[in-house]
């Protein structure tokens, strides 16, 4: 054991004086100085921001919430309240008949009147036709003036062969004259009877003709006038669907309008209420838009059969999945009197009350300012 640790120890001394030297220079400019690591800011001031934070989130909460229900107060019992949009009736103008539109006279955002023109339909293939059925009356009516001048030359025939047969029979029965030529007198007049006759069923046949061209004249102009587009009712234009020169089948779009009579808000209620609701209650239309400004109206349709809620309306009840829809229609003069206003879709809230004997709380009162004001206009508006 002895010789194992001696030779053990000669290999160490050998392995070390083998390693090379490694000259490490000197250290000619100052020592390092120790840098003390940054303190960690102290508990207290961050807790103390945390304080101010959470003050001035919960002052400014507690002054939005009593903004809100000063602007909400609580709604009293005989009102009830839902959310939707206003909407109006779209009405498309289309083409009766098929044909090439060639004059559009309205675009996107016009406002239109009843009864005004608001595109042409190439009409010229019509319009020969027209003037076919025209020249077919006139060529009738020519015919009927040749019958009436043939029926008096047949009535003024029939009158000398009836004077004549009057003196055949007179010279006959003093024997002045003989019986066959009575037998003649009596062959005119009768010839002379049926040339009238015929006379006058000629005239009922050209009377006839002429109707019919006139009726294919006025079927024509029907037809020029069914492809001169027009607006139906007040309204403003909302899509122009086609180009000049397009080729349109029967029934082909050309705008899509709103109608500006006819805008109202469906909500949705509740069993226990939506049954005390009738027809003709009063209520008020609430614009997100313009929180300041209720819109009178009047509820028009309440639904005879329950319903799912659709899942675009929140109601004030989860719980409850079956629900009535209520319609609820803006005057029409408030509408006609903001028609430069009317926009469709703006989302609000809708209060109805079906308790007349509730008074509106004063959020919801109408006055008159705010019917003239121009600021009211946008909340008419769908």
């Amino acid at each position: 054991m002895d010789e194992q640790d001696d030779q053990l120890a000669e290999r160490q001394r050998a392995a070390e004086n083998a390693a090379p030297h490694i000259a490490v220079p000197a250290r000619t400019g100052p020592l390092p100085v120790p840098v003390a690591p940054p303190r960690r800011p102290k508990r207290r001031s961050f807790k103390a921001a945390v304080a101010a934070l959470a003050a001035v989130v919960l002052i400014a909460g507690g002054g939005g919430y009593t903004w809100w229900k000063r602007m909400h107060p609580p709604l009293p019992v005989g009102i009830s309240f839902g959310n939707g949009r206003i909407e109006a009736d779209e009405i498309d103008i289309a083409t009766k008949y098929a044909g090439r539109v060639s004059e559009l006279l309205a675009d996107i955002g016009d406002m239109v009147s009843p009864g005004q023109i608001v595109a042409r339909m190439d009409t010229r293939d019509l319009q020969q036709s027209l003037s076919k059925s025209e020249a077919q009356g006139r060529q009738a009516q020519h015919a009927i003036d040749e019958a009436q001048a043939n029926l008096a030359q047949q009535q003024t025939q029939k009158t000398l062969a009836e004077q004549e047969m009057q003196r055949a029979r007179a010279l006959l029965a003093n024997g002045w004259t003989t019986r066959e030529i009575a037998d003649q007198r009596q062959q005119q007049l009768d010839a002379a009877t049926a040339g009238l006759a015929a006379a006058q069923e000629r005239i009922s046949q050209t009377q006839h003709a002429l109707e019919a061209a006139q009726h294919d004249a006025g079927f024509y102009r029907v037809q020029i006038a069914d492809n001169t587009l027009v607006a139906p009712k007040a309204g403003r234009i909302q899509y122009r669907l086609t180009n000049v020169g397009e080729v349109l089948p029967a029934g082909g779009k050309v705008f899509t309008m709103l109608d500006l009579t006819y805008v109202y808000m469906d909500i949705y209620l509740p069993t226990l209420e939506a049954g005390k609701v009738k027809v003709g209650a009063d209520a008020r239309i609430v614009l997100d838009a313009y929180a300041d400004h209720p819109i009178p109206a009047k509820v028009s349709f309440v639904a005879s059969q329950a319903q799912f809620t659709p899942k675009t309306v929140e109601t004030q009840t989860e719980r409850d999945k079956l629900m009535f829809r209520i319609r609820l229609r803006i005057d029409q003069e408030r509408l006609l009197a903001h028609a430069d206003a009317v926009r469709s879709g703006l989302p609000g809230m809708a209060y109805v009350r079906w308790n007349p004997a509730v008074e509106w709380p004063k959020n919801l009162q109408v006055g008159t300012l705010q019917i003239s004001t121009p600021q009211v206009s946008p909340q008419v508006a769908p």
